[in-house]
């Protein structure tokens, strides 16, 4: 989810990259052309939403975004966030609800600080939220937090998930019944810092001609609280079903995995973080390989994206972030728009501004 780079279109990289370790400033950019959609929420700052559809009504798990009045750093400490609100509307449409703090992180024993991208599942006559935040001695876990109904409150659990760790957690389900939960994300996400599921505070971002790092997936256990199986990383390959290198940033995987299905097939889609694209690769399992396919939304402003795809009425629709409201990459705002699969099974690439 975050690191102190800015995004803005690539004409004007330079200029932002020069700012980079200077007070942040706005990155509107006055040559922008217009937003093909507005801000669902406006009273706060939000990002990262994972949407879905629970008792025919659609909730929104988004970030919430504050000015915590840290110093922008390398390891993303300028999103500080501490709380979690649920949103929902009846339609696509639809007024937005805010029903408040739905988990905050006083409440949370074993989390010390950043609160990043959520995600929520049902199973069991509950509601699990899946959330991240560094730990005590500032590694990044993995919460889960169950509730009665899908806006919260919920309860987290004393521990995060063991086996767990980094960022961008999502939850899908299978045909089956099975749920597997996808996470991960580099740079201040920290999985550069995981190797066979070992932590190694001293390990550094990889070489461009070196390997990048895999997301990672497991399966859950009924509880849903629980990994049923060790860490796996996920494959993710070009069409030829080679793994990609760190120098492939426009293909490689940064962060904010999803996943959906879709005629028979498993659709990875993640943010490739400093290139700033959503991009897509499809599989047979929910294990993969997944072969890059494309792009599904081209950059916003603001920094690196993050999103849900979800399946409303029978149209798809792409949840994702920018900084409209604000013009800063650490105050960002929810936004939908539809997606398409086409006839082939690809997914036409959006572009978030007309």
């Amino acid at each position: 989810m975050k690191d102190k780079k800015l995004l803005i279109p690539l004409l004007v990289v330079s200029v932002v990259l020069s700012n980079c370790k200077k007070k942040e400033e706005p990155v509107t950019n006055p040559e922008a052309k217009k937003p093909i959609s507005q801000p669902l929420v406006s009273h706060l700052y939000t990002a990262d939403p994972s949407a879905h559809v629970f008792n025919n009504r659609i909730y929104i798990y988004p970030s919430h975004d504050i000015d915590a009045g840290i110093p922008e750093d390398d390891a993303g400490g300028h999103f500080g966030m501490t709380d979690y609100h649920v949103f929902s509307m009846d339609s696509i449409n639809g007024k937005v609800t805010d029903h408040g703090v739905a988990l905050a992180i006083q409440d949370v024993p074993w989390a010390g600080r950043q609160m990043w991208a959520p995600d929520a599942a049902f199973a069991n006559d509950r509601y699990y939220l899946y959330f991240p935040a560094k730990d005590k001695n500032d590694v990044f876990k993995i919460g889960v937090a169950t509730s009665k109904n899908p806006e919260g409150p919920f309860v987290a659990e004393p521990n995060p998930i063991e086996g767990s760790y980094s960022i961008d957690p999502t939850a899908f389900k299978d045909e089956d019944g099975s749920y597997y939960l996808y996470f991960g994300g580099i740079w201040g996400g920290q999985l550069q810092r995981w190797n066979n599921n070992q932590y190694e505070s001293a390990a550094q971002n990889r070489k461009p001609s070196e390997q990048a790092i895999l997301p990672r997936v497991a399966r859950l256990n009924h509880d849903m609280k629980s990994f049923a199986e060790p860490v796996k990383e996920v494959q993710l390959v070009d069409e030829n079903g080679n793994l990609f290198t760190e120098s492939q940033n426009d293909k490689r995987f940064f962060e904010a995995a999803w996943v959906h299905k879709y005629k028979g097939k498993y659709y990875f889609s993640y943010s490739t973080g400093d290139t700033h694209f959503i991009a897509y690769a499809v599989g047979d399992s929910p294990y993969g390989p997944f072969t890059y396919k494309g792009v599904i939304l081209n950059p916003v402003e603001g920094w690196t994206n993050h999103h849900s795809i979800v399946e409303i009425n029978s149209s798809w629709y792409l949840f994702y972030h920018d900084v409209q409201l604000s013009g800063k990459t650490h105050l960002r705002n929810i936004k939908v728009t539809e997606l398409h699969h086409q006839d082939d099974g690809s997914i036409s690439t959006i572009n978030p501004y007309q």
